[in-house]
């Protein structure tokens, strides 16, 4: 197996080795992006909100400030960090204090995950330009080769288009497969932080004016 792949590669020429170098930098990002998305930056945000509206209800905003502290790195409790900490102050310093955060974050959650795009765009344009060239030399072997060498050379021009093709679409469609599921992390993510911080910026100056429902109330109980 392991021989077989050596020659794979080999008979793809020169065009080869950019496109595995494409694919560790894919594979690095799909890997730093799942951890940062699934595991570094989400949250079960319905859960967390929950729990800091029942302590935003119950005027706790220290207590609900700890809770934000207990994710630091987590997306939603930053934001919402943001404003507890403006808890007492105006609706316009609450507003404020939520879209820095969101400025801060945003770019955190965004980023690297375009690169993939790219990666699998240059990926396939590299195993083309390896076909083109291949191709090249098979006309040219064709022409200029003498009648013994031309079955040989023609064979080798053409594995180094066909290999080149064939490990730039393997690098290709993982990249834009992940380039998709990832953004659909990313998404609900950002989905989210837009969702819950107009939330917690409705609670605390509906809290400033004092005007929480009686139902509300009874929720904090």
């Amino acid at each position: 197996m392991l021989g077989k792949l050596a020659e794979f590669y080999s008979a793809g020429g020169i065009w080869m080795h950019p496109i595995v170098f494409c694919s560790v930098i894919a594979f690095s990002i799909i890997i730093e992006r799942i951890v940062a998305l699934f595991f570094r930056y989400n949250i079960n945000g319905a859960h967390f909100m929950a729990q800091i509206q029942k302590l935003v209800l119950a005027n706790n905003i220290d207590r609900a400030i700890k809770l934000c502290n207990a994710a630091p790195k987590a997306a939603l409790p930053r934001v919402v960090k943001a404003a507890l900490t403006r808890a007492n102050k105006g609706e316009v310093e609450i507003s404020n204090a939520l879209e820095e955060a969101m400025l801060e974050v945003l770019p955190e959650i965004t980023k690297r995950t375009p690169a993939l795009q790219n990666l699998a765009n240059l990926s396939t344009l590299l195993g083309l330009l390896g076909t083109i060239v291949g191709l090249i030399e098979a006309f040219s072997a064709v022409a200029l080769a003498p009648p013994d060498m031309k079955s040989q050379l023609l064979t080798q021009s053409l594995a180094i288009g066909l290999n080149a093709t064939a490990l730039g679409l393997i690098v290709a469609i993982p990249s834009l497969g992940f380039f998709i599921y990832l953004q659909g992390a990313t998404k609900k993510i950002i989905d989210e932080l837009d969702q819950y911080s107009l939330k917690i910026q409705n609670l605390l100056v509906a809290r400033g004016k004092g005007t929480q429902s009686p139902l509300d109330r009874s929720a904090a109980g």
